[in-house]
Protein backbone atom coordinates (compact mmCIF):
# COMPACT_ATOMS: atom_id res chain seq x y z
CA UNK A 1 0.00 0.00 0.00
CA UNK A 2 1.58 3.31 -0.71
CA UNK A 3 2.24 5.94 1.66
CA UNK A 4 -0.04 9.19 1.92
CA UNK A 5 1.66 12.00 0.00
CA UNK A 6 2.04 15.18 2.33
CA UNK A 7 0.47 18.25 1.04
CA UNK A 8 3.37 20.62 -0.27
CA UNK A 9 0.84 23.36 0.68
CA UNK A 10 2.16 25.73 4.07
CA UNK A 11 0.06 25.54 6.59
CA UNK A 12 -2.48 28.52 6.72
CA UNK A 13 -1.90 30.69 9.18
CA UNK A 14 -4.67 32.90 10.86
CA UNK A 15 -5.79 36.28 9.69
CA UNK A 16 -4.58 38.53 12.41
CA UNK A 17 -0.91 36.68 11.81
CA UNK A 18 -0.68 38.19 8.99
CA UNK A 19 2.50 41.12 8.32
CA UNK A 20 -0.52 43.93 7.12
CA UNK A 21 -2.91 42.68 9.88
CA UNK A 22 -0.51 43.31 12.13
CA UNK A 23 -0.17 46.52 11.28
CA UNK A 24 -3.52 47.89 11.53
CA UNK A 25 -3.67 46.17 14.79
CA UNK A 26 -0.51 48.23 15.77
CA UNK A 27 -1.78 51.40 14.27
CA UNK A 28 -4.97 51.07 16.40
CA UNK A 29 -3.09 50.64 19.42
CA UNK A 30 -1.54 53.75 18.84
CA UNK A 31 -4.04 55.99 18.07
CA UNK A 32 -6.22 55.02 20.66
CA UNK A 33 -2.97 55.58 23.24
CA UNK A 34 -3.04 59.18 21.88
CA UNK A 35 -6.59 59.51 22.46
CA UNK A 36 -6.45 58.55 26.21
CA UNK A 37 -3.38 60.77 26.48
CA UNK A 38 -5.86 64.11 24.55
CA UNK A 39 -8.53 63.17 27.19
CA UNK A 40 -5.97 62.95 30.38
CA UNK A 41 -4.70 66.53 29.18
CA UNK A 42 -8.04 67.61 28.33
CA UNK A 43 -6.44 68.57 24.81
CA UNK A 44 -9.70 69.20 22.98
CA UNK A 45 -11.46 71.36 20.89
CA UNK A 46 -14.62 72.07 18.74
CA UNK A 47 -14.80 72.63 15.17
CA UNK A 48 -17.91 74.53 13.73
CA UNK A 49 -19.74 74.10 10.82
CA UNK A 50 -22.73 76.09 9.61
CA UNK A 51 -26.21 74.59 9.14
CA UNK A 52 -27.82 76.97 6.65
CA UNK A 53 -31.52 77.31 6.19
CA UNK A 54 -32.87 77.56 2.39
CA UNK A 55 -35.12 79.96 3.73
CA UNK A 56 -32.80 82.05 4.90
CA UNK A 57 -29.29 81.63 3.45
CA UNK A 58 -28.17 85.10 5.02
CA UNK A 59 -26.85 83.58 8.56
CA UNK A 60 -26.55 80.19 9.81
CA UNK A 61 -29.76 78.43 11.14
CA UNK A 62 -27.07 76.79 13.73
CA UNK A 63 -24.05 75.04 13.78
CA UNK A 64 -23.08 71.94 14.83
CA UNK A 65 -19.63 71.47 17.00
CA UNK A 66 -17.81 68.61 16.45
CA UNK A 67 -14.92 67.65 18.85
CA UNK A 68 -11.38 67.55 18.01
CA UNK A 69 -8.66 65.51 19.72
CA UNK A 70 -5.34 67.13 19.66
CA UNK A 71 -1.76 64.74 20.04
CA UNK A 72 1.13 66.04 21.32
CA UNK A 73 2.20 68.31 18.53
CA UNK A 74 -1.11 69.96 18.55
CA UNK A 75 -2.36 67.79 15.50
CA UNK A 76 -5.89 66.84 15.46
CA UNK A 77 -6.28 63.54 15.64
CA UNK A 78 -8.62 61.95 12.69
CA UNK A 79 -11.51 61.42 14.24
CA UNK A 80 -12.63 58.00 12.08
CA UNK A 81 -9.45 56.95 13.10
CA UNK A 82 -11.31 56.32 16.64
CA UNK A 83 -14.53 56.99 17.02
CA UNK A 84 -16.28 54.02 16.18
CA UNK A 85 -13.97 51.84 18.41
CA UNK A 86 -14.73 54.14 21.30
CA UNK A 87 -18.40 54.12 20.84
CA UNK A 88 -19.00 51.30 23.18
CA UNK A 89 -16.55 52.26 25.83
CA UNK A 90 -16.29 55.06 28.45
CA UNK A 91 -13.79 56.55 26.21
CA UNK A 92 -16.90 57.32 24.16
CA UNK A 93 -18.75 58.71 27.14
CA UNK A 94 -15.66 61.10 28.48
CA UNK A 95 -15.86 62.47 24.97
CA UNK A 96 -19.48 63.02 24.75
CA UNK A 97 -19.18 64.78 28.18
CA UNK A 98 -16.36 67.06 26.82
CA UNK A 99 -18.34 68.39 23.41
CA UNK A 100 -21.48 68.61 25.68
CA UNK A 101 -19.32 71.32 27.95
CA UNK A 102 -17.56 73.08 25.29
CA UNK A 103 -20.53 73.38 23.64
CA UNK A 104 -22.38 74.59 26.53
CA UNK A 105 -19.44 77.29 27.36
CA UNK A 106 -20.00 78.57 23.58
CA UNK A 107 -23.55 78.62 24.48
CA UNK A 108 -22.98 80.71 27.44
CA UNK A 109 -20.35 83.51 26.00
CA UNK A 110 -22.41 83.94 22.74
CA UNK A 111 -26.17 84.35 23.42
CA UNK A 112 -27.65 84.83 20.04
CA UNK A 113 -25.58 81.24 19.13
CA UNK A 114 -27.54 78.15 18.52
CA UNK A 115 -25.51 74.55 18.59
CA UNK A 116 -26.11 71.28 17.91
CA UNK A 117 -24.11 68.79 19.66
CA UNK A 118 -23.09 65.36 19.23
CA UNK A 119 -23.97 62.62 21.33
CA UNK A 120 -24.27 58.52 21.57
CA UNK A 121 -27.89 57.20 22.88
CA UNK A 122 -25.34 55.26 25.72
CA UNK A 123 -24.33 58.32 27.59
CA UNK A 124 -27.56 58.61 28.72
CA UNK A 125 -27.03 57.00 31.42
CA UNK A 126 -23.77 57.92 32.28
CA UNK A 127 -23.61 60.10 35.61
CA UNK A 128 -21.10 62.30 34.39
CA UNK A 129 -23.28 63.05 30.80
CA UNK A 130 -26.06 64.89 33.31
CA UNK A 131 -23.89 66.28 35.72
CA UNK A 132 -22.36 68.07 32.46
CA UNK A 133 -25.73 69.30 31.29
CA UNK A 134 -27.14 70.36 34.41
CA UNK A 135 -23.91 72.73 35.53
CA UNK A 136 -23.76 73.88 32.02
CA UNK A 137 -27.55 75.15 32.40
CA UNK A 138 -27.38 76.90 35.97
CA UNK A 139 -24.13 78.37 34.56
CA UNK A 140 -26.94 79.89 31.31
CA UNK A 141 -30.49 78.97 31.71
CA UNK A 142 -30.70 79.93 28.57
CA UNK A 143 -28.77 77.89 26.50
CA UNK A 144 -31.23 74.84 26.92
CA UNK A 145 -33.53 76.57 24.39
CA UNK A 146 -30.24 77.23 21.64
CA UNK A 147 -28.89 73.73 22.43
CA UNK A 148 -29.81 70.94 19.88
CA UNK A 149 -28.48 67.04 20.82
CA UNK A 150 -27.82 65.19 18.23
CA UNK A 151 -28.31 61.49 18.16
CA UNK A 152 -27.01 59.15 15.18
CA UNK A 153 -29.80 56.31 14.17
CA UNK A 154 -28.09 53.47 14.42
CA UNK A 155 -27.45 54.73 18.65
CA UNK A 156 -31.02 55.39 18.74
CA UNK A 157 -32.03 51.67 17.67
CA UNK A 158 -29.83 50.30 20.15
CA UNK A 159 -32.50 51.68 23.16
CA UNK A 160 -35.30 53.46 21.73
CA UNK A 161 -37.75 52.93 24.56
CA UNK A 162 -35.25 55.34 26.66
CA UNK A 163 -34.22 57.30 24.49
CA UNK A 164 -37.74 58.56 23.91
CA UNK A 165 -38.01 58.79 27.91
CA UNK A 166 -34.86 61.03 27.58
CA UNK A 167 -35.86 63.57 25.02
CA UNK A 168 -39.04 64.17 26.52
CA UNK A 169 -38.21 65.11 29.81
CA UNK A 170 -35.14 67.46 28.03
CA UNK A 171 -37.60 68.42 25.79
CA UNK A 172 -40.02 70.00 28.50
CA UNK A 173 -36.71 72.58 29.35
CA UNK A 174 -36.42 73.80 25.94
CA UNK A 175 -33.61 71.19 24.28
CA UNK A 176 -34.12 70.25 20.63
CA UNK A 177 -33.21 67.13 19.01
CA UNK A 178 -31.87 66.01 16.04
CA UNK A 179 -31.91 62.51 14.30
CA UNK A 180 -28.33 62.11 12.64
CA UNK A 181 -27.88 60.20 9.93
CA UNK A 182 -31.28 59.56 8.71
CA UNK A 183 -32.19 56.69 6.28
CA UNK A 184 -28.87 54.84 6.78
CA UNK A 185 -30.00 52.65 9.23
CA UNK A 186 -33.03 51.13 9.89
CA UNK A 187 -35.31 53.07 11.76
CA UNK A 188 -38.76 52.13 12.80
CA UNK A 189 -41.42 54.48 11.74
CA UNK A 190 -43.67 53.56 14.90
CA UNK A 191 -40.44 54.18 17.21
CA UNK A 192 -40.00 58.25 14.60
CA UNK A 193 -43.44 58.97 15.54
CA UNK A 194 -42.65 58.11 19.44
CA UNK A 195 -39.23 59.86 19.72
CA UNK A 196 -40.53 63.40 17.87
CA UNK A 197 -37.10 64.91 16.97
CA UNK A 198 -37.09 68.27 15.75
CA UNK A 199 -34.58 68.13 13.39
CA UNK A 200 -34.18 64.77 10.99
CA UNK A 201 -30.83 65.36 9.09
CA UNK A 202 -30.40 63.19 5.49
CA UNK A 203 -27.67 60.82 5.72
CA UNK A 204 -24.84 61.96 2.88
CA UNK A 205 -25.00 59.28 0.69
CA UNK A 206 -28.43 59.54 -0.60
CA UNK A 207 -27.18 63.87 -0.96
CA UNK A 208 -23.57 64.01 -2.68
CA UNK A 209 -23.92 64.23 -6.03
CA UNK A 210 -27.73 64.02 -6.20
CA UNK A 211 -28.23 66.50 -8.83
CA UNK A 212 -26.86 63.92 -11.54
CA UNK A 213 -28.36 60.84 -9.08
CA UNK A 214 -32.13 60.18 -9.57
CA UNK A 215 -32.14 57.10 -7.71
CA UNK A 216 -30.66 59.91 -4.92
CA UNK A 217 -33.33 62.10 -5.73
CA UNK A 218 -36.36 60.10 -4.97
CA UNK A 219 -34.58 58.84 -1.92
CA UNK A 220 -34.38 62.40 -0.68
CA UNK A 221 -37.67 63.25 -1.76
CA UNK A 222 -39.00 59.86 0.27
CA UNK A 223 -36.94 61.04 3.23
CA UNK A 224 -38.00 64.77 3.00
CA UNK A 225 -41.86 63.57 3.03
CA UNK A 226 -41.31 61.71 6.30
CA UNK A 227 -39.97 64.82 7.66
CA UNK A 228 -43.24 66.80 6.99
CA UNK A 229 -45.19 63.83 8.02
CA UNK A 230 -44.07 64.35 11.41
CA UNK A 231 -43.59 68.20 11.58
CA UNK A 232 -39.57 67.80 11.68
CA UNK A 233 -37.34 69.86 9.83
CA UNK A 234 -35.22 68.35 6.91
CA UNK A 235 -31.13 68.96 6.89
CA UNK A 236 -29.56 67.38 3.94
CA UNK A 237 -25.89 66.39 4.98
CA UNK A 238 -22.73 66.51 2.80
CA UNK A 239 -23.92 68.78 0.33
CA UNK A 240 -20.79 69.83 -1.30
CA UNK A 241 -21.63 71.84 -4.83
CA UNK A 242 -24.02 74.32 -6.42
CA UNK A 243 -25.42 72.15 -8.51
CA UNK A 244 -26.66 69.78 -5.64
CA UNK A 245 -27.83 72.67 -3.18
CA UNK A 246 -29.97 74.05 -6.15
CA UNK A 247 -31.27 70.47 -6.95
CA UNK A 248 -31.68 70.04 -2.83
CA UNK A 249 -33.51 73.70 -2.67
CA UNK A 250 -35.91 72.72 -6.23
CA UNK A 251 -37.49 70.01 -3.94
CA UNK A 252 -38.06 71.85 -0.94
CA UNK A 253 -35.34 70.54 1.74
CA UNK A 254 -35.39 73.08 4.46
CA UNK A 255 -31.47 73.01 5.53
CA UNK A 256 -28.14 72.32 4.17
CA UNK A 257 -24.61 71.08 5.77
CA UNK A 258 -21.76 70.75 3.99
CA UNK A 259 -18.04 72.09 2.81
CA UNK A 260 -20.23 73.63 0.08
CA UNK A 261 -22.50 75.74 2.68
CA UNK A 262 -19.31 76.18 4.57
CA UNK A 263 -16.00 73.59 5.94
CA UNK A 264 -15.54 72.84 9.98
CA UNK A 265 -13.90 75.40 11.74
CA UNK A 266 -11.84 75.76 14.66
CA UNK A 267 -12.62 79.59 14.85
CA UNK A 268 -15.63 80.26 15.94
CA UNK A 269 -16.99 82.14 12.98
CA UNK A 270 -19.29 84.24 14.66
CA UNK A 271 -16.20 85.64 16.32
CA UNK A 272 -14.24 86.64 13.17
CA UNK A 273 -13.24 90.13 13.03
CA UNK A 274 -15.44 93.18 11.45
CA UNK A 275 -14.09 95.17 8.92
CA UNK A 276 -12.62 98.16 10.96
CA UNK A 277 -14.26 101.75 9.85
CA UNK A 278 -12.19 104.18 7.82
CA UNK A 279 -11.44 107.57 9.40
Amino acid sequence: MSQPVESARAPVEPADASPLNAAVTSRDREVMAMVRKALERKDVMLAFQPVISIARADRPAFYEGFIRLLDETRRIIPARDFMGSVETSEIGRIIDCLSLEMGLQALARARDLRMAINMSARSIAYPGWMRTLRRGLRACPTAAERLILEISEESVMVMPDIVAVFMKELQKQGISFALDDFGAGMTSFRYLKQLLFDFIKIDGQFIRGIADNPDNQCMARALLAVAREFDMFAVAESVESARDADCLAAMGMHCLQGYYVGAPSVTPPWKAEKPKKSA
